[in-house]
C-alpha cells in the first residue's frame, strides 16, 4: 500500500477541497478520536474517500474550521459506518451532512448478526480488514505509517460496501427504512445531558450512606475538571474503583488517604491535596446527595412487579408481541422500537389504549412512520389483553 500523507495545512485542505468536488459519486468519511486517552471526543484524524478524487487524511487540529469542504460537498450523500459515533466530532469543525447512509445501521435492518466494519466487509466484500488500531491513541505525532494505512483502508471501502448493501435493502424492500432511519440520526440530539452525571461512576451502588455518596461525588467533580484542564480521559487519572474505595473507606485525614493501598492512579499521590479537599468537601457540605438519582428515569424492569403491576403486565405482553414482529421483519428488537420508547409507553400509557393513542405515544417519544406503522397496533393490543390475562406478568423481562 502506498505511503499516505496526513495533509495538515490550510493550502493543502483548500487544494483537496478543489480535487474532491472534482469526483464523482458519494464521499466516503470516517473520524478517529482519542477515546480513552484523552477527555474530549474531538476528531484527530478525518478521512474522506470519493470516486475520481482519492483518499484524503486530514488533521484536523492543525486545519481548525471544515467550512469550505463542507459547502462543497455538503449537498452529496456521506456514506458512514455508525454514523453517530462520528458526527459530534464531525459537526465540532464544521462538517455536516445533508444526508448520509450508514453501513452498520443498514446492516442492522438487514438482521446481520454482527455489524463491525471488518465482519460486514469481509461477508459482503470478501475483503479481510484488519481492525488492530481502532484503539490507538490517535492524538500521537506523528502518526505510524501502518495507522494511517488503516485509517485509509476504513474510508476507500466503504463506497463499494454501501452499494452492495443498498441492494440488499431494496431486495428486502428495507430501503425506505432505512433513509427513514438515515434521516433520524441526523436529527437525533447525539450529546446527552445526564443529570447527576457522576452517579455513572463505576461501583457507585456499593457504596452505602448518604455522606460516603457526598465523598463520591465531590472525588469524581474533582477528578472530572482536572481530566478536562488536561484533557486526559478522567480514568487515565485515577480510575473508577479508586474513587469508589475511597468513598466507602472515609479516610480521616490526608495521611490515611495515602496511605489507602486501593486509591491508585499517575495522579492519586501528584494531586493528593486535590484528592484530599474533595473528600473534606464531601465529608462537611450540607448538599447531600440523595439515595437515589432523580430525574425523569425510570425504575428498572425488575422492580416493576412489585412498584407498578399493571406496568409491569403491559411491558411483558407488548415485548413478546413486538419480538415475534422483530422476528418475521429480520430486524433487531431494539431497531424495531428502542426498549425505552416501549417502556415509557408502557409504564404511563395514553387513555383510552387504541391503535390510534399508541400511535400518537410513540409519535411523541421519537418513532419513525414505519415503526408506528409496524408496532402500534400490536402494543394497543398487547396492552389491552394483558389486563384480561393473570399470567402476562409471569415471564421475566431482560
Amino acid at each position: 500500500m502506498a505511503d499516505h500523507i496526513v495533509i495538515d495545512s490550510r493550502a493543502g485542505y483548500l487544494a483537496a477541497v478543489e480535487t474532491i468536488v472534482a469526483g464523482t459519486g458519494p464521499v466516503a468519511v470516517d473520524a478517529e478520536r482519542a477515546s480513552g486517552f484523552r477527555y474530549s471526543q474531538r476528531a484527530y484524524l478525518i478521512q474522506m474517500y470519493r470516486r475520481g478524487s482519492g483518499t484524503f487524511l486530514f488533521d484536523p487540529p492543525a486545519i481548525g474550521r471544515f467550512d469550505e469542504l463542507n459547502t462543497a460537498i455538503h449537498a452529496a450523500e456521506w456514506v458512514l459506518h455508525a454514523a453517530t459515533q462520528d458526527l459530534t466530532c464531525l459537526r465540532e469543525v464544521g462538517l455536516d451532512p445533508a444526508r448520509i447512509f450508514d453501513t452498520e445501521l443498514a446492516a442492522r435492518l438487514l438482521g446481520m448478526p454482527r455489524v463491525g466494519l471488518g465482519t460486514v466487509v469481509e461477508e459482503l466484500l470478501g475483503i479481510h480488514l484488519a481492525k488492530e488500531h481502532s484503539a490507538a491513541d490517535w492524538s500521537t505525532r506523528p502518526l505510524p505509517e501502518p495507522w494511517l494505512n488503516y485509517a485509509a483502508l476504513d474510508v476507500e471501502l466503504l463506497p463499494d460496501l454501501r452499494d452492495a448493501i443498498d441492494a440488499l435493502l431494496v431486495e428486502a424492500g428495507k430501503e425506505d427504512i432505512a433513509h427513514q432511519e438515515f434521516a433520524d440520526e441526523l436529527t437525533r440530539e447525539l450529546i446527552t445531558v445526564r443529570h447527576e452525571p457522576w452517579r455513572r461512576l463505576s461501583g457507585i451502588h456499593s457504596v452505602r450512606g448518604i455522606r460516603n455518596l457526598a465523598v463520591a461525588r465531590e472525588l469524581w467533580l474533582s477528578r472530572d475538571a482536572l481530566a478536562r484542564e488536561l484533557d486526559v480521559a478522567p480514568g487515565r487519572l485515577v480510575p473508577d474503583a479508586a474513587l469508589t474505595a475511597v468513598a466507602k473507606a472515609m479516610p480521616e485525614s490526608k495521611r490515611a488517604l495515602a496511605a489507602l493501598r486501593e486509591f491508585t492512579g499517575r495522579a492519586s499521590r501528584t494531586e493528593l491535596d486535590r484528592w484530599w479537599a474533595a473528600v473534606e468537601a464531601g465529608r462537611t457540605t450540607d448538599d447531600l446527595p440523595v439515595l437515589r438519582g432523580t430525574g425523569d428515569s425510570l425504575p428498572p424492569p425488575r422492580a416493576w412487579a412489585d412498584r407498578n403491576p399493571e406496568a409491569d403486565a403491559r411491558l411483558k405482553s407488548a415485548r413478546a408481541e413486538l419480538t415475534t414482529v422483530a422476528e418475521e421483519l429480520s430486524l433487531p428488537l431494539e431497531n424495531l422500537l428502542t426498549p425505552e420508547t416501549l417502556r415509557r409507553i408502557a409504564w404511563t400509557p395514553p387513555q383510552p389504549i387504541t391503535p390510534e393513542t399508541v400511535a400518537d405515544a410513540l409519535r411523541e417519544h421519537g418513532a419513525r412512520p414505519w415503526q408506528i406503522e409496524a408496532t402500534s397496533q400490536v402494543i394497543a393490543r398487547a396492552f389491552v389483553e394483558s389486563v384480561q390475562s393473570p399470567d402476562a406478568g409471569s415471564e421475566a423481562v431482560s
